[in-house]
């Protein structure tokens, strides 16, 4: 299973959200294409699909941006992927009859290696990966020093 460029932009653009969650303001997509370097008509794209998702809400406005719609804690990495990817849907395709014994035996390893993808991707939330983030630019800093 290979990341994206658009799932990528995506965890990208909502990690610097969950950054700025506890403050309560939503963010501009120029602000946050500039902090996470992602071109601003792309991000709009993704946003509109997350926000279609549930996943973000926009707020109107000279004040207005995007907010997570929840806290980071309780947003899944699978819910954001199967937002963009389609993830469940591509995992249930399956036409068994007109298949040879060859593809059929392919399929079955390639469902369980994306249901054990799904899994690993059912135990993160945004938030994890927030506190990985933050802990790798700590160590990062005692680095440097």
């Amino acid at each position: 299973m290979e990341l994206s460029c658009k799932s990528e932009y995506a965890i990208l653009a909502l990690l610097e959200m969950a950054a700025h969650y506890e403050s309560g303001e939503p963010l501009q997509i120029r602000q946050i294409a500039a902090q996470q370097n992602i071109p601003d008509r792309y991000l709009e794209q993704l946003l509109a699909t997350l926000r279609r998702g549930g996943i973000v809400k926009s707020q109107r406005g000279s004040k207005g941006g995007y907010l997570l719609t929840r806290e980071p804690r309780k947003i899944l990495l699978f819910e954001i992927l199967e937002c963009l990817e389609g993830l469940e849907a591509r995992a249930g395709e399956e036409n068994v009859n007109s298949k040879s014994i060859d593809s059929s035996v392919i399929e079955e390893i390639w469902q369980e290696a994306s249901r054990a993808a799904n899994s690993v991707l059912q135990k993160y939330t945004l938030q994890d990966l927030c506190e990985k983030r933050d802990s790798r630019r700590q160590l990062d800093i005692m680095y440097y020093i």
